[in-house]
């Protein structure tokens, strides 16, 4: 019993700590996308932050300490969903704000 107690507090820490970095790494594309590589939206400049912001994830997640060879398919597309949902929505914000 207190042994599934444990695995159910990491599992959901692992879970908080993936979704968070996840969409904090979507913000942080939109505005590399937006002030630091003045992306225009037709062009794939923004594009390439948000693969940028995708790949360097795993490594971080791995110096965090978690097993990231224990991710499914499923794991994966779940970080590269949630990374681009706030990508596209805050570089969508960011671009209709200056105009």
């Amino acid at each position: 019993m207190a042994t599934e107690t444990v695995d159910r507090r990491s599992g959901h820490h692992r879970s908080m700590v993936v979704t968070t970095l996840a969409s904090v790494m979507g913000v942080a594309a939109a505005m590399v996308a937006e002030f630091v590589l003045a992306a225009s939206p037709t062009g794939n400049t923004g594009v390439l932050a948000l693969v940028g912001a995708i790949l360097l994830q795993f490594p971080v997640l791995h110096l965090a300490g978690f097993d990231v060879e224990d991710f499914s398919t499923k794991d994966y597309l779940y970080v590269v969903f949630m990374t681009f949902s706030l990508w596209f929505v805050s570089w969508t914000l960011l671009l209709t704000a200056g105009a």
